[in-house]
């Protein structure tokens, strides 16, 4: 048996993930590893949902408050013409 066949035949075995558990599983990957104790209990994907956003999209007046810092950031950015950007950011 060649490797492809092999590797087949070990992916095949595997069992599929349900939608729902994929969908947790992708929501858990993008909250910071700080934060995972308190989401990892909610089981059901549409309340982690509701749960991560509560936490981290915040109210409206946050996000105008984030996205003026942001703004402010941008506008005040500066760098030197001969200076490469990767050096910049460093």
């Amino acid at each position: 048996m060649d490797q492809d066949s092999a590797h087949m035949v070990a992916a095949s075995k595997v069992p599929m993930l349900k939608p729902e558990v994929k969908a947790r599983s992708t929501l858990m990957k993008g909250i910071p590893n700080k934060h995972q104790l308190k989401f990892n209990s909610i089981k059901d994907v549409k309340k982690l949902l509701e749960a991560v956003e509560k936490r981290f999209d915040g109210n409206a007046a946050t996000r105008k408050t984030q996205r003026n810092l942001l703004k402010q950031q941008y506008e005040n950015f500066t760098a030197p013409s001969s200076e490469m950007l990767d050096k910049t950011f460093d």
